[in-house]
């Protein structure tokens, strides 16, 4: 897909705007053309057809932001298109679920599953099939109505078998195929709050700080005395040189000008031998 895309080779290309416009009135009513295009960039970037409605236009409210900001998610549907690909799906349960619960919710009464079990096969290496389960809990799933309501939306109260399933596939999908991706699918973040705003990415490398050089101690002069005649005696036999042992020296200590001195005045002079 790019500015123009084709709808199949006995169709005439199809403009990007053009299908923009379709895709808003018709799988995607009411959503911004912003939100639109950026389906239509992600389905560009995972080689998907947009037609099948790959991916949602989820409003999810933001703190950062301050009200509800479009946000494209895919679908449980895309997961399950991902998977047949790789020529490897095996299969999936029937979702098994867990006692009939009624609660109160924000003065709603709603009767739901407590929780939703669902386990997606995978053919491994050698014909073993490997079975992954999921789990999902209802009221760790659910969304609500509002933001400042605990009341379950008309979605979520009408199909609370149905939703919560589709979150148990979309858990038992990412954990037999990894390779789809992680990211949580419409289902599982309507209705959810965005805790954080976009953060500033610096993308150049910084320069590593460079830590202060700590103090060395003075070298005392009593023990320069005490080491001289030895390092004379390494010098003169040839172990040693004045310039390594001011390097040594100057490696745990700080050395004064006139201790340098002294160090370089044990290299034997020239012509003259004892």
């Amino acid at each position: 897909m790019s500015a123009v895309m084709k709808q199949a080779d006995q169709h005439p290309a199809m403009s990007e705007d053009a299908l923009v416009e379709v895709l808003s009135g018709s799988l995607y009513p009411g959503a911004q053309r912003n939100s639109v295009v950026m389906v239509l960039a992600y389905c560009k970037a995972a080689q998907l057809d947009p037609m099948l409605k790959p991916v949602h236009i989820v409003p999810i409210w933001s703190k950062a932001a301050g009200k509800m900001v479009d946000t494209v998610m895919p679908g449980v549907g895309l997961y399950r298109i991902q998977a047949a690909r790789t020529g490897q799906y095996a299969g999936i349960s029937e979702p098994e679920y867990g006692p009939a619960v009624t609660m109160n919710l924000g003065g709603v009464e709603v009767t739901f599953p407590e929780w939703c079990r669902i386990t997606v096969r995978r053919q491994m290496t050698g014909g073993h099939v490997a079975e992954f389960t999921a789990s999902e809990r209802w009221l760790e799933n659910y969304a609500t109505a509002k933001k400042d309501t605990m009341a379950p939306n008309a979605m979520w109260l009408k199909r609370a078998y149905a939703q919560l399933a589709k979150c148990a596939e979309a858990q038992a999908l990412r954990k037999a195929f990894p390779e789809v991706g992680s990211a949580p699918t419409a289902d599982e973040m309507e209705g959810k709050v965005f805790e954080d705003g976009p953060r500033e990415v610096n993308t150049q490398r910084q320069p590593e700080p460079h830590p202060e050089p700590t103090a060395l101690d003075d070298y005392p002069d009593e023990k320069l005395q005490e080491n001289l005649p030895k390092w004379r005696a390494a010098v003169e036999a040839g172990r040693s040189s004045p310039d390594h042992l001011i390097a040594t020296v100057s490696s745990k200590y700080t050395l004064s000008e006139q201790q340098i001195e002294q160090i370089k005045n044990l290299a034997p002079i020239e012509g003259v031998s004892e």
